[in-house]
């Protein structure tokens, strides 16, 4: 391979307390990885308005240039990027885990990588090195742990909080750097114009109630791995008993009523 070819999706976040446009700070964190491996070669995408000047925010990353796919807020995304990445050649896609604004499913990177037909790799640390076609990662678990796979390109990343800290947005390159608008054709999404819109609101967490005296105590409970109490391993049954299992799980969970 002589050029490796990263690209980095981009998206409109919205700041936790205000919520006023910002860039999205996942998303943010992708493109960090994607200067790390490719420099100011590396190509940022966002689908949506090229007028909006949040976009100068990822620009003032150091970029020279980000493309924007021309579409209104009802069309559907997903068309227009499988498009261009098959165009570009691309051979790593770097992306959020989640949208800040808009929709928020989560399932932009799922439906990419089944389009495109690519390994998608979810909880994105690291990338240690790449070479003869082949990329060793670092993937964030819980508690901290990481787990190194190696993956054939192309593949389709998305990272978290788990990624490096994006670098500060300078007022001077954002300014410099231009935003290249891309006709595309437009889908309409059939899902955002008959959604029912509401804001998010976070699940409440279960408190596990931690019985320590000593800090060191305390530390080793609230870092010691989950122990499986009322688990059940299913094994060599049929999809009905499986599905009736994880229902059985789900309603006693709370999760379905």
């Amino acid at each position: 391979m002589t050029e490796l070819n990263v690209v980095a999706l981009v998206s409109i976040g919205a700041h936790p307390a205000s919520g006023r446009p910002r860039r999205a700070e996942q998303d943010a964190r992708a493109v960090e990885l994607g200067l790390k491996l490719a420099g100011e070669r590396l190509d940022v995408v966002h689908a949506g308005d090229p007028q909006e000047e949040t976009l100068r925010a990822y620009l003032g990353m150091g970029l020279p240039a980000l493309t924007v796919l021309e579409q209104d807020a009802s069309s559907d995304a997903l068309p227009a990027l499988v498009e261009h990445l098959q165009l570009a050649g691309a051979h790593v896609v770097l992306t959020g885990s989640q949208a800040e604004t808009g929709e928020g499913s989560g399932l932009l990177p799922y439906l990419l990588a089944e389009r495109l037909g690519w390994p998608l790799i979810v909880g994105l640390a690291e990338v240690e090195h790449i070479e003869g076609g082949m990329a060793q990662v670092l993937q964030a678990l819980p508690r901290g742990q990481r787990r190194r796979l190696r993956v054939r390109l192309p593949f389709l990343a998305s990272v978290d909080q788990a990624a490096p800290t994006a670098r500060q947005s300078a007022f001077g390159p954002a300014r410099r750097g231009t935003l290249e608008r891309e006709s595309v054709e437009q889908v309409d999404d059939p899902l955002y114009a008959d959604a029912q819109w509401q804001a998010a609101r976070p699940r409440p967490k279960r408190l596990k109630v931690i019985k320590a005296k000593t800090g060191a105590e305390r530390m080793k409970a609230a870092t010691a791995k989950a122990a499986g109490g009322g688990g059940q391993v299913l094994k060599d049954v049929s999809p009905q008993e499986g599905a009736e299992a994880i229902f059985k799980l789900l309603m006693d969970e709370g999760v379905l009523r």
